[in-house]
């Protein structure tokens, strides 16, 4: 028994002991808060960066919308004296034209005595061109009016027929070119229509003015007939000099004359037809054109039966008109 721990006390004192885990060193305080510090400082830094660079855009973008309001102002204003100025000179010539007209109608009616020939072509002449001057100080006032926003709508119940008849009798004076001839195809099972019969008739009439000017030889023909979603569209059609493709989304535009060696031996403001596109989108309408040069022309417009946002006043309305065509 003593031989046997004696030799187990001897192979104990032979192995060498394990030394203990030294243990990490505690970091400093101190340098913790020193780093947090400098980190916060880096992020304060960063952000107040960012705020200055904030306050220049938003400095900028304040001085943008000044200037774009600025300007906004002096376009309303430029805008403003514009139609002044057009709605002041279409009053001022109104006065000589009207003169002009009354003495070439009183010399055509021979009031004063028989005239010769030449006499009766030049005061045809002046008629005609007294008209033309006419028509262009009426576009200027209605474009003035459009544009400073005082257009009326008055709508009321009328048949088409009426219309069609007013019309056919505000032409019949002025065709004086016996290659050409205006039809009327009355219009048949079409609801009365409730809008602003006179802006209608506006529209329509210079439609049919403009076939007439373009068309040399043939026909112009106006029609209307019923279309899905309770609208009606009325048709000019013709068979003059046509219009070609890359012009037709320019023929509405204020001041807009095709190049044709025609048009440049007529007169006119080119504001007929762009007057009459903002007509219809006061009646809820549109205007379109279907042409190829040398083809004719087809202007429609295309209107509700009821102007839109008068549904309430639209009540009483008269029978539906039935009838034929009719030249």
């Amino acid at each position: 028994m003593d031989g046997t721990s004696d030799l187990i006390s001897d192979r104990t004192s032979e192995e060498p002991a394990t030394p203990a885990p030294t243990p990490a060193p505690a970091a400093a305080p101190q340098e913790s808060i020193e780093a947090l510090r400098a980190a916060l400082a880096d992020s304060q830094r960063e952000v107040q960066e960012l705020s200055a660079e904030l306050e220049e855009t938003n400095r900028g973008v304040v001085a943008l919308y000044s200037e774009l309001d600025a300007q906004a102002e002096q376009l309303q204003k430029a805008t403003e004296m514009k139609s002044r100025f057009l709605a002041y000179m279409s009053h001022e010539f109104r006065t000589p034209i009207n003169s002009i007209r009354s003495i070439a109608r009183l010399l055509a009616d021979h009031v004063d005595g028989p005239l010769n020939t030449e006499q009766a072509r030049q005061v045809g002449f002046i008629q005609s061109t007294a008209s033309e001057f006419a028509d262009m100080v009426d576009d200027l006032l209605d474009l003035a009016k459009i544009e400073a926003g005082r257009v009326e709508i008055s709508p009321a119940w009328f048949d088409m027929l009426d219309l069609f008849q007013a019309l056919r009798g505000m032409f019949r004076p002025v065709l004086t070119n016996p290659d050409v001839n205006l039809f009327f195809d009355e219009p048949q099972g079409i609801a009365p229509l409730y809008t602003d019969d006179r802006k209608l008739s506006q529209i329509l009439r210079n439609f049919i003015s403009n076939a007439l000017k373009f068309t040399p030889r043939g026909e112009v023909r106006v029609s209307a007939h019923a279309v899905e979603g309770d609208r009606v569209r009325f048709s000019v059609t013709d068979t003059g000099i046509g219009i070609a493709p890359e012009f037709h989304s320019s023929v509405f535009d204020d001041y807009t004359q095709i190049g044709s060696s025609l048009q440049k031996r007529l007169r006119g403001t080119g504001l007929g037809l762009a007057v009459s596109r903002q007509l219809a989108e006061l009646l809820g309408g549109t205007v379109t054109l279907e042409s190829a040069l040398g083809s004719g022309s087809v202007f429609s417009l295309t209107l509700p039966l009821r102007l839109p946002g008068n549904e309430a006043a639209a009540t009483g309305a008269p029978a539906t008109t039935e009838g034929g065509p009719h030249g």
